[in-house]
């Protein structure tokens, strides 16, 4: 969940190494730092807290043209300047994303053979295990390739070694990695944004794979030279720039329409499709798993084919049963989710077909799956997932609809008018973007508590407005299924308590009538989004959004709890983009 970088060329290091971070901020913000070579000398420069705090230390114009960088999001030892990246040991200064899982029995050892340590971290560990084999064989190649059978867990580390001032060396085992070109520069990275600015050519760096950057880039694989093909990214710059909004989030929310567009006609022309399976077991984390709730409403109604859907960190240690003619379906958005990872390859150790639902190509889950449908949303830089969760709803909801016309559940005719609606929906979007939520937005911001319900569809749309909230307003929200309500939950329920109840699923819609009216009785404030005319007793605030079908109505009903949500946030001046403990990708379990 760590960002790096590195960088080596005849420009100035230090300004390249510092936006590079900046762009890689979205996956950690705890600490950060920067180690660079200047007059064949490593210099280390960490502070605590996000990259402006490391900026103000940073004297930009310094003479030195090779360094590596850090974005933290911690896991071993609490977020201070002496947890935080680059460690060095000995003549090894490295940065890395990922966990050491053997990390304590490593310190033991390390210890008894003299290295101390000053760290809480496992990177620490990391740095003195490379420098230890490295005394021994005075060959980085070597060392690593050695080093790779010992560090059990995940990484991606680029590495500076004393001896060698003029190369930047790089391993990766599960944790992605990629190195850009451009000319005779080069670069590391965990992600493409990183570097947008400067290059959109790099290679993929696979697992187990050694680079040494220079002047040019040399790769191996179980200490022996090896080619590797250079890719090029589809986007610019400008997909992770902000484009003149306040925040990301924003910026991302108001692509929404487009993204919606964009993912219906690609999955036009998509050819996989679901006719052939009995069951389908869907996997996923956070909002992806809200999304698969969804996908199980559409694909059991539409395409009459059973599903269950998981956490990926509970499935993964659940008893599997042998289904016939069953399809996994393994949802993320990086494509790198760590806990979604695993379910995959549990899956296909027990020789199910796995199909992954990412938004990043070349993407871990896009390699291993069996088969692979791109969201392609575009950068999602913000850590509150919007038009990427948009993008997994639609192409989910394709699927049902592609899958309902293979199997002649509805004819071509329905199928072209769901198609149109689709569009007439992305044009409502715009309208849902404009809407004023400040009222409903200052009532809720000095609450302590909030609730969203809804039942069936609703419910899953809900768990998701729920969690957007919580996760950058950080004002406490739980989702409930309506019909629980009075079976405990209606005891929360006081004065003034701020209820969002979703209510978009036409079939059910009077028995949420019901529910609202019950919390009212109890003092609660109301806050109902709907696509129908219910009762005024029934709500006290409303936001109607429009009835178009069983498809595209839970895209709607997105809009305005994802708005919501950033105008509580933005209310009680909350973070937005980086709210706090989180992370974009999560790489580690």
């Amino acid at each position: 969940m760590c960002g790096i970088v590195g960088y080596v060329g005849k420009r100035k290091a230090l300004p390249i190494l510092l936006n590079s971070l900046k762009a890689l901020e979205y996956r950690g913000y705890d600490s950060s730092g920067i180690a660079y070579i200047k007059d064949n000398k490593i210099n280390i420069i960490k502070k605590e807290g996000k990259i402006k705090n490391l900026e103000k230390f940073l004297n930009v114009d310094e003479d030195t043209f090779i360094g590596i960088g850090h974005t933290r999001w911690a896991t071993h030892g609490v977020p201070n300047e002496t947890n935080a990246h680059p460690h060095r040991v000995g003549k090894i200064t490295l940065v890395h994303n990922g966990i050491i899982e053997n990390y304590e029995e490593l310190r033991s050892k390390l210890k008894k053979d003299g290295y101390k340590f000053v760290s809480e971290t496992d990177t620490e560990v990391v740095s003195a295990q490379v420098d230890s084999i490295y005394k021994k064989n005075n060959d980085m190649i070597k060392t690593l390739d050695e080093v790779k059978d010992i560090l059990e867990g995940t990484y991606a580390l680029g590495i500076i070694c004393d001896d060698d001032p003029n190369n930047i060396y790089a391993i990766r085992k599960d944790s992605p990695l990629i190195i850009g070109k451009k000319d005779d520069e080069y670069f590391i990275a965990s992600d493409v944004p990183a570097i947008l600015t400067y290059t959109k050519d790099y290679y993929l760096l696979e697992k187990d794979e050694v680079a040494v950057l220079n002047n040019k880039v040399t790769f191996y694989l179980n200490n022996k030279e090896i080619e590797k093909e250079l890719k090029s990214f589809e986007g610019d710059a400008s997909s992770v720039s902000k484009c003149g909004y306040e925040h990301f989030m924003m910026k991302e929310m108001m692509e929404e329409p487009d993204v919606l567009h964009k993912t219906v006609e690609k999955m036009k022309q998509e050819k996989f499709s679901l006719k052939k399976y009995k069951s389908i077991d869907i996997i996923a984390c956070g909002s992806a798993y809200h999304t698969g709730l969804v996908g199980k409403y559409l694909i059991e109604n539409y395409a009459d084919i059973k599903v269950d859907v998981h956490i990926a960190s509970e499935y993964r240690y659940s008893k599997l049963f042998k289904k016939d003619k069953n399809l996994v379906i393994v949802i993320s958005q990086s494509g790198e989710t760590a806990d979604t990872l695993a379910a995959l390859k549990l899956a296909k150790d027990n020789n199910m077909d796995t199909l992954g639902i990412v938004n990043v190509k070349e993407s871990s889950i896009a390699r291993n799956a069996d088969f692979v449908i791109y969201t392609e949303a575009g950068p999602e830089i913000a850590v509150a997932t919007t038009k990427a969760y948009l993008s997994q709803v639609t192409t989910l909801s394709m699927l049902a609809l592609k899958t309902a016309l293979d199997k002649k559940l509805i004819t071509k005719n329905k199928y072209d008018e769901v198609i149109k609606e689709f569009n007439v929906g992305a044009l409502k979007i715009e309208k849902l973007l404009h809407y004023d939520y400040s009222k409903i937005a200052n009532y809720i911001k000095d609450k302590n508590d909030l609730f969203y319900l809804g039942r069936g569809l609703d419910y899953a749309l809900a768990m998701e407005g729920s969690l957007k909230l919580k996760e950058i307003s950080y004002l406490h929200s739980e989702a409930y299924a309506s019909g629980e309500l009075k079976h405990g939950t209606i005891s929360l329920i006081e004065e003034g308590t701020p209820v969002i109840s979703v209510m978009v699923d036409n079939n059910i819609i009077s028995k949420s009538i019901s529910n609202n009216k019950e919390v009212k009785s109890r003092g609660g404030y109301v806050i109902c989004i709907t696509n129908s005319e219910i009762p005024k007793d029934s709500y006290d605030e409303v936001i109607t959004v429009p009835n178009i079908n069983d498809f595209v109505n839970p895209i709607l009903a997105l809009i305005p709890m994802q708005m919501i949500s950033y105008y509580v946030a933005k209310a009680r001046g909350c973070d937005i983009d980086k709210p706090k403990n989180l992370a974009k990708s999560v790489t580690v379990e």
